[in-house]
C-alpha cells in the first residue's frame, strides 16, 4: 500500500513512496543521531548531497532550470516525506524558498535565484521578520535583527519580504555581503541549524529584487509547513500504534484500553487534518488571490494549533520510554515545535484568518468552469426549463424536471441519477447555482435510498426511488431504541413471520422527523436465537400503517424534532423486507456509513456565518478576541470542508480513503462543539437573549454530537477498524 501522503493521485503516491525509500537509505535515523551536533550548526551533510543528486531539490522548479516542472503539491509531498524520515539539513527550507521564488512573476532576478537553487544552493524564507527595509532608486537597504529561524546557518540565500509601497518584493540577502551577519544559536530542532540574521545597512541592487506575489509566497510557506507537520505527525502516529499494539500492561496490549485507543484515533484525525490543510493549500495555487489567502491562513492556523500537540500526545501514549533521550520521539517533537515556531504565534493566525473570513468565503471546487463541458451542455435545456418553472413559482414542476434530468441525486446510477463522478457532481452544482436553483435535499432519504439501491430488489427500487426523488416520499430512520442507541445490536424490536409478511413489535426513539415522514427504514430482530449482530432484518415501514404511533419529544431547545415511534402489531409485507432475513446488520452498517458521510459534509451549530453576521451588523463588536474566535471557527470549517474535498478527490483517484467518513464525523462534531463554545465566549450577554439564538444553538448540540454515532463510537471505529488496535 502506498504511504499516506498529502498527494492523492497515483503519481504523487508513487513519489511519496520513492522519496520515503530514498530518505531511509541516505538518512537512516541512527546515522542522523550520530551527527546531531553538526546538523545543529547548519552543516548540510551527506544526506543533502545525495538528495540533491537525486534531483529532489528542483522537482517543483520550471524545466528551463533543469526542474521537473511539477507544482506545489509535489513539493509538499517531498517535504512531507523528508520530515517523516527526519532527514537532517536544509533541503526542506531550500525547497520552500525556491518554491516561493517560483510563485513570483518571471523576472531576471527570479531567474537568477531559481538557477542558483536548481544548481544546489541552499536558502531560507523569512516572513514576519523584524527588518526595516527602505527603498530608493538604486534598490533596497535592509537594517535590523531577525528573530530566531531554523535553516538560517549555512543558507546561501536569505529571502526577506518587503514592500516599497507600490509593490511587494523578495529581497535576497547573502551571508557573504558586507553588513550581513549570521548568528548561529542552539536551536530546538537538532536536525537543522537555527540562527538570527543581523543586517546593518545592507544594500541590495534593483537587479536583485524579486517582485513578489505576497499572497502566493504566504501560500507556499504555510502549505509546505503543513506538509512537514503532517510528515512528523504520520511518523508519530505509526510509532505510537506499533508501540501500544505490542506493549502489555495488566496482561493486555495497551492499545486494547479504550482511553488509549481513543487517543491514538485522535492522532489519526489530527494527522489527516494537517494533510488536508497542506493539500488544500497546494490546490489553491492556481486560484484567486482571495482564495489563496484563505487557504494559506487555514494551513498556517492548522500548523499552529496541531503541530506540537501531536508528538506531545504520542509521547504521553508511549509513557516513560517516550520521554527518554534515546527514544526518537523527542526529535520529532522538536521538529514540530520548530515548524510551528517559524510560522509565528498561534493567536496571530487566528486573528488574521478571522479578518480574512469577514471579507470572503472559501470556494471549494473540484471542477473548473470549463470542465465537464459536454455534461453542462446536456443539462442546459432541462436546467433552463427548471429556472423558468421556478420563476413562475411552480416548484413541483422544478422538482420533476430535476428528477427527470437525474440531478436530484446525480451520483445515483441510472435511471435514478447520472452515476456522476465527484467532479461531475460539482459541475452540476455549479450549473444549478448559476441559475439560482437550490439543490434538492433528500434529508434522511439521503442515506436510506442508497441502501435500497445497493441491497433492495428491482421492484423496491422502482417503487421507492422515483417518488422519493420527486419529494413525494419523506423518510425517517427507525434504528435507535431506549436501550439500544450506540449499541444498536442490542435492539429489542421484534419481527415475527406471518402470512405474507412480518409483524413488528417494539419502540424506537430519537427518530428525527418521524412526525413529518411517510416511510421509515426499521431494524428489527427477526431471529431471537441468533447471535447479537445476527438475526436482525431491515424493513421499510409505511408510517400510516395500523399500529404505528408517533409521539414528538420536546428537546431542551424547546423544539420537537425527535420522536418516539411505537410499533404495536404493525404488519409489514414481504415485499418491504430489504435483502434477506438476518442481513439487517450489514444493511444498517451501510446506511450508517452514508449517514456519517452526509453529516460530516458541513457545519451548522457554532458556524462562522452566524458570528460573522453578528460582527457585520454591529450586534457583536469587532474586538480582537471576537475576530480571533471567528478565525478559529472559520479554520475548523475550512478543514472540515477540505476533508470532504480530500475524500472526494481520493475516491476519484483510487487513493485509500477508508478513514474519510469517520474522520469527518469526529472532526465535524468537535468543530461544532468547540465552535459553539467559542461563540458563547465572545458574544457575552447576547447569549441571554433567546431570539439571538446563541444559547438555543448551543443547547441543540447533543443532536449533532450524537447523531450517526457519538465521537467516542467513531473513535472506536477508527481505532479498531483503521488502526487495527486490539479489542479487549
Amino acid at each position: 500500500m502506498s504511504a499516506p501522503t498529502v498527494g492523492l493521485d497515483a503519481d504523487t503516491r508513487a513519489l511519496a513512496d520513492s522519496v520515503r525509500g530514498l530518505a531511509a537509505r541516505v538518512a537512516p535515523l541512527a546515522a542522523t543521531r550520530e551527527s546531531l551536533d553538526d546538523y545543529g550548526r547548519g552543516e548540510s551533510g551527506r544526506p543533502f548531497a545525495a538528495l540533491v543528486d537525486a534531483g529532489l531539490h528542483r522537482i517543483h522548479l520550471p524545466e528551463r532550470f533543469g526542474g521537473d516542472g511539477a507544482g506545489l503539491t509535489e513539493a509538499a509531498v517531498v517535504v512531507e516525506q523528508l520530515a517523516h524520515a527526519l532527514v537532517p539539513g536544509p533541503l526542506a527550507h531550500s525547497i520552500t524558498a525556491s518554491a516561493a521564488v517560483a510563485a513570483c512573476p518571471v523576472s531576471p532576478a527570479a531567474d537568477a535565484l531559481l538557477a542558483s537553487f536548481a544548481a544546489g544552493a541552499t536558502g531560507v524564507l523569512l516572513t514576519d521578520h523584524r527588518f526595516e527595509v527602505r527603498f530608493d532608486d538604486r534598490g533596497a537597504v535592509v537594517t535590523g535583527v531577525s528573530e530566531a529561524f531554523t535553516g538560517v546557518p549555512g543558507a546561501h540565500h536569505v529571502l526577506v519580504t518587503a514592500s516599497d509601497g507600490d509593490r511587494d518584493h523578495l529581497v535576497p540577502l547573502s551571508p557573504a555581503t558586507e553588513g550581513v551577519r549570521i548568528e548561529a544559536i542552539d536551536g530546538t530542532d537538532l536536525t537543522v541549524g537555527t540562527g538570527i540574521v543581523h543586517a546593518d545597512e545592507v544594500r541590495v541592487p534593483i537587479r536583485d529584487l524579486v517582485v513578489a506575489d505576497r499572497g502566493a509566497v504566504e501560500l507556499v510557506r504555510s502549505t509546505l509547513a503543513a506538509a512537514q507537520a503532517a510528515g512528523v505527525a504520520q511518523w508519530c502516529l505509526s510509532a505510537t500504534v506499533d508501540y501500544i499494539d505490542t506493549r502489555k500492561q495488566f496482561g493486555r496490549a495497551v492499545g486494547s484500553f479504550q482511553a488509549v485507543a481513543h487517543k491514538a484515533a485522535m492522532l489519526l484525525v489530527d494527522t489527516e487534518l494537517l494533510r488536508t490543510a497542506a493539500g488544500a493549500g497546494a490546490g489553491a495555487a492556481d486560484e484567486s488571490a482571495e482564495q489563496q489567502r484563505l487557504a494559506a491562513l487555514s494551513a498556517g492556523h492548522a500548523v499552529a494549533a496541531l503541530a506540537a500537540e501531536i508528538p506531545m500526545e504520542a509521547t504521553l501514549l508511549h509513557g516513560a520510554i517516550g520521554f527518554t533521550w534515546e527514544y526518537d520521539l523527542h526529535l520529532y517533537w522538536r521538529k514540530a515545535i520548530a515548524i510551528a515556531a517559524d510560522l509565528g504565534p498561534t493567536d496571530g493566525w487566528a486573528r488574521r484568518l478571522g479578518e480574512a473570513a469577514r471579507r470572503a468565503e472559501r470556494s471549494h471546487r473540484l471542477a473548473g468552469p470549463d470542465d465537464e463541458s459536454a455534461l453542462r451542455a446536456s443539462l442546459a435545456g432541462p436546467l433552463d426549463a427548471a429556472r423558468a418553472a421556478l420563476t413562475a413559482g411552480d416548484h413541483d414542476r422544478v422538482r420533476r424536471i430535476l428528477a427527470d434530468a437525474g440531478v436530484v441525486a446525480p451520483h445515483y446510477p441510472p435511471p435514478f441519477g447520472l452515476a456522476a463522478t465527484p467532479r461531475q457532481q460539482d459541475a452540476i452544482a455549479q450549473e444549478l447555482s448559476a441559475r439560482g436553483i437550490a439543490a434538492p435535499d433528500l434529508v434522511i432519504g439521503e442515506w436510506i435510498l442508497p441502501t435500497i439501491i445497493d441491497y433492495g430488489s428491482e421492484a423496491q427500487r422502482d417503487r421507492f426511488l422515483p417518488p422519493s426523488l420527486l419529494g413525494r416520499l419523506v423518510w425517517c430512520q427507525l434504528f435507535s431504541e431506549p436501550e439500544a442507541g450506540s449499541d444498536l445490536a442490542s435492539l429489542r424490536t421484534t419481527a415475527t413471520k406471518a402470512d405474507g409478511g412480518w409483524v413488528l413489535r417494539g419502540q424506537k426513539v430519537w427518530t428525527s422527523n418521524a412526525h413529518l415522514a411517510d416511510w421509515g427504514a426499521c431494524l428489527a430482530r427477526s431471529d431471537a436465537s441468533a447471535a447479537k449482530h445476527e438475526g436482525i432484518s431491515y424493513f421499510l415501514v409505511d408510517l400510516r400503517s395500523p399500529g404505528v404511533r408517533i409521539r414528538p419529544l420536546r428537546q431542551a431547545t424547546g423544539r420537537a424534532e425527535f420522536n418516539e415511534v411505537f410499533l404495536d402489531e404493525v404488519f409489514v409485507p414481504d415485499d418491504c423486507l430489504v435483502g434477506a432475513p438476518g442481513q439487517g446488520w450489514t444493511l444498517a452498517t451501510a446506511t450508517l456509513g452514508y449517514e456519517r458521510t452526509a453529516m460530516g459534509r458541513s457545519m451548522g451549530h457554532g458556524s462562522a456565518a452566524a458570528l460573522r453576521a453578528a460582527v457585520e451588523d454591529g450586534s457583536v463588536p469587532a474586538a480582537e478576541p471576537v475576530i480571533a474566535a471567528l478565525g478559529r471557527l472559520a479554520g475548523r470549517e475550512l478543514l472540515l470542508a477540505g476533508l470532504g474535498m480530500r475524500t472526494a478527490l481520493g475516491d476519484a483517484t483510487g487513493a485509500d480513503m477508508r478513514a474519510g467518513a469517520s474522520v469527518r464525523k469526529v472532526y465535524g462534531a468537535i468543530a461544532q462543539r468547540d465552535g459553539s463554545l467559542d461563540t458563547l465566549a465572545v458574544v457575552g450577554r447576547h447569549a441571554n437573549v433567546a431570539a439571538a439564538g446563541y444559547a438555543i444553538d448551543h443547547l441543540g448540540l447533543p443532536a449533532v454530537l450524537t447523531g450517526g454515532g457519538t465521537i467516542e463510537i467513531q473513535l472506536n471505529v477508527i481505532a479498531r477498524r483503521l488502526l487495527r488496535l486490539p479489542g479487549k
